[in-house]
């Protein structure tokens, strides 16, 4: 294994919550209107210091999707997805983001997103943007 890079962001950073490594930027979220298995969930535009999991369909709320989990580089956790296809016309927007589960994050001012009760239990899935 080669050696490993990691990108320091400025601005307002979204960071792994186990090692502090930088993710992304609040100026490119697309949308904050996701959900995952341990609630809410944000699309961005552009995620780094993450590697690539293997592709995989899943069938989320909005309709089949090919997804790969994308790890921290820092620390190895799972952090969110990257949507590699989107088989509904009306999905392809998200081709390319990634999505960052905030459980799994830290925000900008330091905040950490819990667990709620309402949370959804079943299959990662997206909402809208």
């Amino acid at each position: 294994m080669g050696r490993l890079f990691v990108v320091n962001l400025e601005g307002k950073i979204y960071s792994c919550k186990h090692c502090r490594t930088h993710l992304a930027l609040y100026e490119d979220i697309v949308s904050k209107s996701f959900h995952s298995r341990h609630g809410k969930a944000y699309l961005f535009n552009k995620v780094v210091n993450t590697s690539v999991g293997e592709k995989e369909d899943r069938l989320m709320m909005t309709g089949l999707h090919t997804v790969a989990d994308i790890f921290c580089v820092g620390c190895g956790s799972i952090v969110g997805w990257k949507y590699e296809t989107a088989h509904e016309k009306s999905q392809k927007y998200k081709e390319g983001k990634s999505v960052l589960e905030r459980y799994k994050v830290s925000g900008p001012d330091g905040s950490n997103y819990w667990i709620s009760h309402e949370a959804h239990v079943g299959g990662s899935d997206a909402d809208d943007a």
